[in-house]
């Protein structure tokens, strides 16, 4: 797996993932803040298959 994912794509992924689970935590949007586990876990690995099927990459190219 390649990095497709980059610093700032990263960041909001993880922030927004968290906020989603604090959110289904405390029940103020049930169960669908549950999805925030997606955001959350691509943020952490760096790679979001969605991207790759779409042929999108957020990262600097590397020499």
């Amino acid at each position: 797996m390649n990095c497709n994912v980059g610093k700032i794509d990263k960041t909001i992924r993880i922030v927004v993932g968290i906020a989603l689970i604090v959110l289904a935590l405390t029940d103020v949007i049930g169960a669908w803040g549950w999805v925030g586990i997606l955001p959350l876990a691509t943020g952490f690995i760096s790679f979001c298959p969605a991207y790759r099927l779409l042929g999108l990459n957020t990262c600097r190219r590397q020499s």
